[in-house]
């Protein structure tokens, strides 16, 4: 499996060949559901809230005596027919967190990486040797290699800031350094970028 080659300034260089050990073209969508329902689960604030019956204030006498009087059987005015009553099996504060094993995590970026490989939406970038954040160093980047206002996902061979620091006020660019990306950001991404010496030097290291 091939990707294109680009680079620092955006200008196309050939093809360059994948590491088998990681680019194999096996993309397993079970793994990719699981790690990314986990991740958008892990999303939610679960700050969601109700009162029970236990917690209304009010109604602690009985409405009206049990018999002989034709209605039915009441023992507070806050059961949860009543108007102001508790609600019944309501939500309560809650952690919505999947755990998700650490290998299932891995087989699921391996299928990430190669859907997107697969697709041609994979390709290498000579190493990005920023000096001083600037915008329009990333920007020409992004011309450069034609991309046309998708999503971007920037793969750091280690942790560069100016890289960071250089992307972070251009919409729909997302900057991860190799192996913190999750399957669900290359999900995310139209477009996979990835310095060649991260894959060089680390091969399948995730």
């Amino acid at each position: 499996m091939e990707a294109m080659t680009y680079d620092a300034a955006g200008q196309a260089g050939g093809s360059m060949s994948l590491p088998d050990d990681l680019f194999d073209g096996t993309v397993n969508e079970a793994a990719l559901h699981q790690v990314v329902t986990a991740v958008l689960a892990r999303g939610r604030q679960g700050t969601a809230s109700t009162k029970n019956r236990a917690a209304v204030r009010g109604g602690s006498r009985k409405p009206w005596r049990q018999k002989g009087t034709g209605r039915a059987r009441q023992g507070t005015i806050r059961a949860a027919q009543w108007r102001g009553g508790g609600r019944v099996f309501g939500p309560s504060p809650r952690s919505y967190d999947v755990k998700v094993s650490k290998s299932l995590r891995r087989l699921a970026i391996r299928s990430a990486l190669n859907a997107r490989a697969l697709d041609g939406d994979l390709a290498l970038v000579a190493p990005l040797d920023i000096e001083a954040p600037r915008t329009r160093t990333i920007s020409e980047l992004l011309q450069g290699i034609g991309s046309d206002g998708g999503n971007v996902l920037l793969l750091t061979d280690g942790h560069k800031p100016n890289v960071y620091l250089s992307a972070r006020n251009i919409p729909h660019v997302l900057v991860r350094t190799w192996g913190e990306a999750s399957a669900y950001d290359v999900l995310w991404s139209d477009l996979v970028l990835i310095e060649s010496t991260a894959l060089q030097e680390k091969g399948a290291e995730e």
